[in-house]
């Protein structure tokens, strides 16, 4: 892919004050096939990042994130006010300013080859997409897959893009030797138009399932996240069933739900949505959320009343994880060594030759 009006300052009008101050960042670009996007690349000083407290809350402990900001453009993201760190505004830079941690994968691979490593389950996607567009050019997955699997880390991947697809066989290889587990998240299923409102860079639902269906079809795990439920926009007993009856369809292993939640910048962001779209509803949900992030509890217990007779009739109900890494148990492994090694650097490359014997 050619890259057009590359810049190696930050200096310009789409870099703000913040990001004029990194000492990391190596450049900035904007290119005609990115349309309305900046990519700042930035030398990562880690990759992994430990969540507090976790071991209690979460099957996880530990994340990876190689983007930050999110082409995906959803309203609702609670991500957004991680920009305002690097004094971008959780809105429009968000959606449009991306950074970009182009040495993620050389830093996993030393971060993961420490003594002190013990290989507990590692997310992706917990913050923001790591399949967004941006992934389609700097192509950073396929290293970060092949080193936590060749170093014995089990690991989850979330995601609403459809280029997932492309890595296919990575993680099938990856799973002959580390638990792993991917699942895509589907908002919307039966309205096209408020599916391109409420999230426009994102790829279709039938996109989303057809990806399902062939991480299904492949032999691998793969739930739907089917969150958030947009309270009075897709939470009718009809609508949850519509999007049951498709999630069962693809073969989703299993189904996580939950209704919308607002953090701060995420909260603004969304409300400006409501006004222009459904004036209707921003009595209601100021009704239902008040000052606080979370939905009232008597509508999530309404929700989860609606939604649970549904689950069981698909069945879809969440299956229990394994305690010690998170995720279902791992694949028989076979010959996945050549897909790893080809994503890795020598060294990182040599921890995969004992599995040949």
């Amino acid at each position: 892919m050619r890259w057009s009006g590359q810049e190696l300052s930050v200096e310009s009008g789409d870099a703000l004050p913040g990001l004029a101050r990194l000492d990391n960042l190596v450049r900035t670009v904007r290119t005609p096939e990115f349309a309305g996007l900046t990519f700042h690349e930035v030398l990562a000083k880690s990759a992994l990042n430990h969540v507090p407290g976790a071991a209690s809350a979460l099957p996880f402990g530990w994340t990876i994130n190689p983007y930050r900001g999110c082409s995906h453009q959803c309203v609702f993201c609670f991500a957004r006010n991680t920009h305002t760190y690097l004094d971008l505004d959780a809105g429009a830079d968000f959606d449009s300013q991306i950074i970009v941690k182009v040495n993620v994968v050389e830093v996993l691979e030393r971060e993961l080859a420490r003594p002190s490593w013990q290989h507990p389950n590692v997310a992706l996607g917990t913050n923001t997409d790591p399949y967004q567009r941006a992934e389609g050019r700097y192509r950073l997955m396929p290293g970060i897959i092949a080193a936590l699997a060749a170093s014995g880390t089990p690991f989850s991947i979330l995601t609403k893009g459809t280029l997932l697809r492309r890595d296919i066989p990575l993680l099938r290889a990856a799973a002959e030797r580390v638990p792993v587990e991917t699942a895509m998240s589907i908002t919307v299923f039966s309205d096209e138009e408020l599916q391109r409102s409420i999230e426009p860079g994102a790829p279709s639902t039938a996109a989303r399932l057809a990806t399902v269906r062939a991480v299904r079809e492949a032999g691998l795990p793969c739930s739907v996240f089917l969150m958030p439920v947009l309270p009075h926009l897709t939470d009718s007993r009809e609508q949850l069933d519509d999007a049951l009856s498709r999630i069962a369809e693809a073969g989703a292993t299993s189904v996580v739900y939950g209704a919308l939640h607002l953090r701060p910048g995420a909260r603004e962001w969304f409300a400006a949505w409501l006004r222009r779209t459904h004036p209707d509803l921003v009595d209601r949900y100021r009704q239902l959320y008040g000052s606080g992030s979370y939905a009232a509890k008597g509508y999530r217990r309404e929700l989860g009343a609606r939604i649970r007779p549904l689950l069981r009739r698909y069945q879809r109900e969440r299956p229990r994880l394994d305690p010690g890494t998170g995720v279902p148990s791992a694949l028989p492994r076979s010959s996945g060594v050549a897909e790893l090694a080809s994503e890795l650097s020598p060294r990182a490359a040599a921890a995969l030759q004992p599995t040949l014997f």
